[in-house]
């Protein structure tokens, strides 16, 4: 391949935060509103006790 070939995908995405140069922050705010967030160890605690254990066939009912 063409040291100089660039796909249309990358072409698009240069383009495209050409046009919009605040998407690299936009990107950052949004995965710290999804990604980036502080753990309760309480509430984790309380996730870890409430577990069930699973069957160890779930597709087959056990009389």
């Amino acid at each position: 391949m063409a040291k100089n070939y660039e796909s249309d995908v990358t072409q698009f995405l240069k383009s495209y935060k050409q046009d919009r140069p605040d998407t690299e922050a936009r990107q950052r705010a949004g995965r710290h509103r999804l990604w980036d967030r502080r753990i309760d160890p309480e509430l984790q605690e309380g996730f870890r006790a409430a577990r069930v254990p699973q069957a160890p066939y779930v597709y087959y009912p056990i009389d």
